[in-house]
């Protein structure tokens, strides 16, 4: 049995032996308040450490999943375990509707839109006859759980923390999932993700959904646990507070929400009782030491105290167990020499700027076309032209016959495109192995439910045996449970094709992919390509390396200035004085 495992057991038993043993009420109570605070930043984890995006709003969402509770109990006489329901629902709603709005921003205007969402709700709640304005309302019923009133702090202990510990291990089963590797993936930008077919704005709403929930779970927990519910406890400070337990405890760590919770709910008490007999007077002196000690965190221990512990911990290393598991369908390869891709009078303009000017070419089954030239010659922008990541000023480009041009990223890979890029794009705290695995992204069908309940072992064995298979190809399978971040540049390159491998793709776009390789890797890359040619694989290659093109490709184009200067074998290229010209800036 790994640590976790026993750490996650043993936790358990403790959490059920605590209300049995002969402690204060006012633990019980702290262990509650943690309890509820845990289920809510377990949500930011999600949003903010894995999906990349800050929310200041999240006491917002745990105030409408409260006042459903209270408003419905208590003039409607509805059933509490009826109006949880009810109130993921309007949580669910009015999250999809704000996500619907926010998460098409970026840089700062995300948080202050959700800054400016929990200002609103604050004000709309204090201002509302019928729940009471700023009183709130008052004598929300206990939860009745099979005849037994959940009155007590012992009571309530236990469907608090039942649900807080599903909570965590359905959060961290779908971190570990197709779904999870893709919510991952629209951390570092949308360019890596849309290229491996994720959908990154939907990917973000689900995330922003899920939060919602989670914080709404809690809000109905709240209500039936205070008995009362009023503005207060729903408003930006404890937005703000939120988001502090979750940078404290880890923000991307799913156990850090409860060490952050747990860290900063205790302190806060406690300051409150030291610091006015230390300092002599009353006031909200723990609000500087929290701002102290949230300055230190992120100096001294950025990814919050869950990963300074975690990292003195043995690491656990993934258990192979899909050896049986069967193949992925493959896609039909076109027949050889068939025309892949062509690209007919191609164009790209930046304002006055013309980066690629009416480029035509063509790659065919089974052929590996080398596309080069000077620095600025615009092969990179051609790549980015090809694969959807600019739209074309003008042209053409079809794949197998079908027009591509006008077509995003994911929708192109969807349709057997796949690629590198010139600058590595990776994430660097998944396993080499989960990171190619996520260029296989499109080869199943598996989501968030799925992954949330742990019925996607049997795709997800399909999809990690696909991975290694591409790891072994390229050499690299005796690094697959390394860190991707841990790797040297050649190792992520070498990683970077495995990934796109993984898409099974009809045309492979390689950008620089030797690049910070030695002669060895080189040579095995080389190897590589060769193979992948004889399987029917179409590549198109941008490359620096004359030696690496010259004796790898079957045909080149050369470009300069964003035009096409040349096309032919590499014996006529290399002949030709315009090329020497290009390069050397001479034709003598």
């Amino acid at each position: 049995m790994s640590m976790r495992r026993t750490f996650l057991i043993g936790f358990v038993v403790l959490l059920a032996l605590l209300p049995q043993l002969p402690v204060p009420e006012f633990w019980i109570t702290q262990a509650n308040y943690i309890g509820l605070y845990t289920l809510v930043v377990i949500g930011l984890v999600l949003l903010t450490g894995v999906a990349g995006l800050t929310s200041f709003g999240q006491a917002a969402f745990v105030g409408l999943g409260a006042y459903t509770a209270a408003y419905l109990t208590l003039t409607h006489g509805v059933s509490p375990w009826l109006t949880v329901w009810i109130g993921l629902v309007f949580t669910g709603l009015a999250a999809l509707v704000l996500g619907w709005i926010t998460l098409r921003m970026s840089g700062h205007y995300l948080p202050l839109a959700t800054i400016a969402w929990g200002l609103s709700l604050y004000y709309l709640l204090g201002n509302i006859d019928a729940l009471g304005k700023y009183d709130g309302l008052l004598g929300v019923p206990a939860l009745s759980f099979f005849g037994t009133e959940l009155k007590t702090g012992r009571s309530f202990f236990y469907l608090l923390w039942a649900l807080v510990v599903l909570a965590s291990i359905a959060a961290t089963n779908l971190l570990d999932s197709r779904a999870g590797r893709a919510l991952r993936a629209v951390k570092g930008g949308t360019t890596m993700a849309e290229a491996m077919g994720v959908n990154t704005y939907r990917t973000k709403v689900t995330a922003f959904v899920l939060a919602a929930l989670l914080a709404s779970i809690s809000g109905w927990l709240f209500a039936h646990f205070q008995r009362t519910v009023n503005p207060s406890p729903f408003g930006l400070k404890m937005g703000i507070e939120y988001l502090f337990m979750a940078v404290i405890g880890g923000v991307g760590h799913v156990w850090g929400a409860l060490m952050g919770a747990a860290v900063v709910k205790i302190l806060e008490d406690q300051l409150q009782v030291w610091l006015p007999k230390l300092l002599g007077g009353s006031g909200n002196y723990e609000i500087i030491v929290f701002g102290i000690l949230l300055v230190l965190v992120l100096q001294y221990a950025r990814d919050g105290i869950w990963a300074f512990i975690e990292a003195r911990l043995p690491r656990v290393q993934r258990q192979v167990d899909w050896h049986d598991a069967p193949a992925l369908p493959e896609r039909p390869r076109p027949s050889h020499g068939a025309v892949v891709l062509d690209v007919l009078a191609v164009r790209k303009e930046f304002g006055g700027l013309v980066a690629v000017n009416d480029v035509s070419f063509q790659v065919r089954a089974g052929e590996i076309l080398g596309l080069i030239g000077p620095n600025g010659a615009g092969k990179s922008t051609t790549f980015n032209l090809v694969t959807g990541v600019l739209p074309a000023t003008r042209g053409l480009v079809t794949l197998l016959g079908e027009r591509i041009d006008s077509l995003p990223s994911r929708e192109i890979a969807r349709r057997g495109v796949s690629r590198t890029f010139q600058h590595v794009k990776m994430i660097a705290g998944m396993t080499v192995l989960e990171n190619v695995a996520l260029g296989a992204h499109l080869r199943g069908s598996r989501g968030v439910a799925s992954a949330l309940l742990r019925l996607d072992r049997a795709e997800e064995r399909q999809l990690l045996k696909e991975a290694e298979q591409q790891l072994r190809r390229i050499g690299m399978e005796g690094s697959m449970h390394e860190l991707a971040g841990n790797l040297a540049l050649g190792p992520q390159r070498l990683m970077e094709i495995a990934r796109a491998l993984c898409a099974d793709p009809t045309l492979l776009l390689l950008d620089e992919p030797a690049a910070g390789l030695r002669l060895k890797e080189k040579q095995g890359l080389a190897d590589v390509l060769r193979q992948l040619r004889g399987e029917g694989l179409s590549i198109l290659l941008v490359e620096h390396d004359m030696d690496l093109v010259m004796g790898l490709v079957d045909r080149i184009v050369v470009m300069e200035f964003g035009t096409l200067l040349i096309e032919g074998t590499p014996e006529e290229v290399q002949a030709s004085p315009a090329v020497r010209a290009a390069y050397l800036g001479t034709e003598h």
